[in-house]
């Protein structure tokens, strides 16, 4: 489960700590590259508007990219440009980073389990 939370809170470190350091630099790379790249485009960080159900699932996509989300959520109160040209390709690499990290850590956690070598 450690390595789960891990693996989630800070992209790749949950293979770090399976001693798995290439992984762990890969995934920490196309990550924080897609996540920094959305936010340059100026794309839009998800909240959860309750008139709108599927934000909660944009929400919980975003999230996945585990501590830039927060980061750029809470303490650089980053949200982006709506009247940027570029707002709708920010959000698409902002949500890709959150699905790609959440996938990564499925990927930790079936190593951990032993069930992938």
């Amino acid at each position: 489960m450690l390595v789960a939370v891990a693996a989630w809170a800070v992209p790749g470190s949950g293979h770090l700590i399976l001693r798995k350091p290439r992984r762990a630099a890969v995934v920490f790379g196309v990550v924080l590259f897609s996540f920094l790249f959305g936010c340059w485009l100026r794309g839009h960080l998800y909240i959860v508007v309750p008139e709108q159900p599927l934000s909660r699932l944009a929400t919980l996509s975003s999230m996945g990219a585990g501590a830039p989300y927060f980061v750029a959520r809470y303490l650089v109160e980053y949200s982006g440009d709506i009247l940027s040209s570029t707002f709708e390709y920010g959000k698409a690499f902002m949500l890709t980073a959150g699905l790609l990290n959440l996938l990564a850590v499925l990927d930790a956690w079936d190593i951990a389990s032993g069930s992938k070598d």
